[in-house]
């Protein structure tokens, strides 16, 4: 059972080791932090921490530095974030404010948390799977060529061109084609509607007429590839050149970044941080192992606009991080693209 004045040393320890990279002693917590008892104190504190394997001493120094374990027992005993400031939090409503579209608001969601946190920032597009179809069109633009234009709910617009055999397309055939698509996807998620749309693929013949059939499948085959497209999970990355700006990785820099680069791998860690049902939850060294991050920590918030189930966007980094701060950086960019999707 660790007492408050010795979690209160962890948290001083874990901030100086932060900040300096050098392990701490507890001559330097009794000169940086007004505890008010002796060094020796300190001392007797700092073995009980080390008896529990919450610190523990490098072999180069006589300091003392937080254990996987020991940055878990500080992340769950934080009792506030570190608050950002008020320009910061208008840098972000500002910077969100101005995306055109849903692809333009991730990019600027990763680009900003990475500069807020130096850490490589993730997010995860909303889940589109629910998402429901808002509008589809078909425009003639030329004699054998439809657009194919596709809406969500989210604001994601899809422009596809369906290259059709060397005949003369109609403005009341594509009507009738469109008609015919509109009135089984519009309203429906995006699950139900690749169904509805292989539907009409397969039953063509019972509807459309037999000289016809091949160029109806042509443009269904392209409104299935834009429905499938958009049901598939994807996340945005910026900010990867971070990770090479210190030594914390080492030779498990690599590995780390194949992680990154195996998107599905962030996918299925974040979907186990979303259990924990946290509005913001942090995954710490040893317990990323089965992801092949041991020598990362992972910290992620939800988000979620009217349309979708809920996503996570969060920052990964070395297991020496700004916990406190990257936490409040992540909490309040996750609300403000709340409010930036809700608002779109």
């Amino acid at each position: 059972m660790v007492s408050e004045r010795s979690l209160a040393v962890l948290h001083a320890l874990v901030g100086d080791y932060v900040e300096s990279n050098e392990p701490v002693g507890s001559k330097s917590i009794v000169e940086r932090h007004s505890f008010g008892v002796s060094a020796a104190t300190i001392r007797n504190d700092m073995a009980l921490l080390e008896d529990e394997e919450l610190i523990a001493a490098p072999h180069t120094s006589s300091g003392r530095v937080p254990t996987d374990k020991g940055y878990r027992l500080y992340v769950d005993t934080l009792s506030r974030f570190q608050p950002l400031s008020a320009g910061q939090r208008a840098a972000i409503e500002r910077f969100l404010g101005e995306s055109s579209d849903l692809d333009d608001a991730m990019a600027r969601t990763v680009r900003l948390l990475a500069q807020l946190t130096n850490q490589v920032a993730v997010v995860q597009y909303p889940s589109l799977k629910r998402t429901a179809v808002r509008h589809i069109d078909l425009v003639a633009v030329g004699e054998a060529r439809v657009l194919c234009v596709l809406i969500l709910g989210t604001g994601v617009v899809e422009q596809q061109v369906a290259a059709l055999p060397a005949v003369r397309v109609t403005e009341a055939w594509v009507h009738g084609l469109r008609e015919r698509i509109a009135g089984a996807v519009i309203g429906s998620d995006l699950e139900s509607a690749v169904q509805a749309v292989e539907l009409l693929d397969r039953t063509v013949e019972d509807w459309a007429e037999p000289a016809e059939a091949e160029l109806v499948r042509s443009v269904l085959a392209v409104v299935i590839g834009q429905l499938r497209a958009n049901r598939s999970e994807r996340i945005a990355i910026a900010g990867a050149a971070n990770l090479s700006r210190g030594a914390d990785f080492s030779g498990s820099l690599s590995t780390v970044l194949e992680a990154i680069e195996e998107q599905v791998t962030l996918l299925r860690l974040f979907g186990e941080m979303a259990q924990e049902g946290r509005e913001v939850s942090a995954s710490i060294g040893r317990e990323n192992e089965p992801y092949g991050l041991e020598s990362a920590s992972i910290i992620a918030s939800g988000y979620e606009d009217v349309s979708s189930t809920p996503s996570q966007l969060g920052v990964l980094g070395p297991v020496r991080m700004d916990y406190a701060g990257n936490m409040a950086a992540v909490r309040a960019v996750a609300r403000y693209l709340n409010r930036t999707l809700g608002e779109g």
